[in-house]
């Protein structure tokens, strides 16, 4: 979802769909239309014995398995990838913007060329997640991460010089489930 409300009413829509499959016995995957549309069954829940866990991943990158739902906390969708592919060209399954920094704060980033730079960025990207609206969306994925299987990621090709990398250690101090 596009919008900029807190707790938008389609990312807890995903969410609950979330839950409510991984009530339902295991291995349960999407229905056909979901296959078809995407090209790709997306297995929810884990396999028995196995810990459930966020994943932090690259957009784009070939999907882990048991991954579960993939959320692009990204601003923007990829160029030129139709809408269509975005789950089956593993970018995304829900795109949920609220958690990419701010479009002054990326350019921050992606400008950062020294490790003071670099900390600038992500003292004003950890202020932006400790905004009441984001830091209720960490502890969330924080508690999920318990029950469901779901990773978060963004295009950046180098973790460490990305805002997945401050997302990583913002999950941890909540106590996420991380892999």
């Amino acid at each position: 979802c596009a919008c900029a409300q807190p707790l938008c009413p389609l990312w807890i829509q995903a969410m609950q769909t979330v839950c409510e499959l991984h009530r339902r016995p295991l291995q349960r995957v999407h229905d056909e239309r979901s296959v078809k549309r995407t090209g790709q069954r997306l297995s929810i829940t884990a396999d028995p014995g196995e810990s459930m866990t966020i994943r932090i991943v690259r957009l784009g990158s070939k999907r882990a398995p048991n991954e579960g739902l993939r959320i692009g906390t990204v601003r923007r969708p990829p160029r030129g990838v139709p809408k269509a592919r975005f789950a089956a060209g593993n970018w995304y399954d829900l795109w949920f913007p609220n958690l990419a920094p701010a479009p002054a704060t990326v350019k921050l980033g992606l400008a950062a060329k020294t490790a003071r730079q670099w900390a600038v960025f992500e003292k004003r990207y950890r202020a932006e997640m400790a905004r009441p609206e984001n830091s209720r969306v960490l502890e969330l994925l924080a508690a999920l991460s318990h029950d469901v299987n779901f990773s978060v990621g963004c295009y950046c090709v180098e973790e460490s010089r990305c805002h997945r990398s401050v997302l990583r250690q913002l999950l941890r101090d909540r106590g996420a489930a991380l892999r």
